[in-house]
């Protein structure tokens, strides 16, 4: 489009892709003007089977679709095509940035169900952090909340690397039968079912602003 000049800025045809333009510039493509896209916030619940991508080259379903909404909506973070639960939908660069950043651990918690009852041995060495691959697990808050022959585990961490948390459950003996993230900062869950969405609260949008260190702005 900028070569065909059909872009002008500040009422001049420009043919540069290079050239700056600042935030109070009138930008306009074939006469009308360019306004900021508006920002907007959801929560979806992600069934197994979909993709925490905005797009998929071979035709998987993606998250995306399952938002109803004409922005421009990507995922904070991912949550692996076999695994369920919470994924925040958003066009805010800022806050996505923000919430993804080591610097302020923002909390995410999941539900594994595993096979046996979990040692206190391996319960504690989640605790403390386990040896991967790729370094070594921060330590996880852990809570036993089903037993039986299957057990269920409450895993919150303060990380976001690939399969962390199967892979931290796997390294002490224990892989994942299923996965499901239920909170994500001071975002839960709840009743959401499975490929539902929701726009977020005021309140929770302000908390979830709060936990990635930008205020209440």
């Amino acid at each position: 489009m900028i070569a065909e000049g059909r872009v002008l800025v500040g009422g001049q045809r420009v043919t540069d892709p290079a050239r700056d333009v600042g935030a109070g510039d009138d930008v306009r493509v074939d006469g009308r003007r360019l306004e900021p896209e508006k920002l907007e916030y959801f929560l979806l619940h992600k069934p197994i089977g979909v993709l925490s991508t905005a797009s998929d080259p071979q035709g998987r379903p993606t998250v995306t679709e399952l938002v109803d909404s004409e922005a421009r909506l990507y995922p904070v973070g991912r949550l692996d095509i076999d695994s369920s639960g919470l994924v925040l939908m958003t066009n805010d660069g800022e806050l996505a940035n923000r919430l993804m950043h080591p610097r302020y651990e923002v909390p995410r918690t999941y539900r594994a169900q595993v096979g046996g009852s979990p040692s206190k041995r391996a319960l504690q060495a989640l605790r403390e952090g386990v040896e991967l691959e790729d370094g070594r697990s921060h330590p996880a808050r852990i809570r036993v909340v089903g037993g039986g022959r299957e057990s269920v585990l409450e895993i919150t961490i303060h990380e976001g690397r690939n399969r962390i948390v199967r892979r931290m459950l796997e390294a002490v003996g224990y892989p994942v039968r299923s996965l499901e993230r239920v909170a994500f900062g001071p975002l839960e869950l709840g009743r959401l079912r499975p490929g539902g969405a929701r726009r977020l609260r005021p309140p929770e949008l302000t908390e979830l602003r709060r936990a990635a260190g930008l205020g209440d702005g």
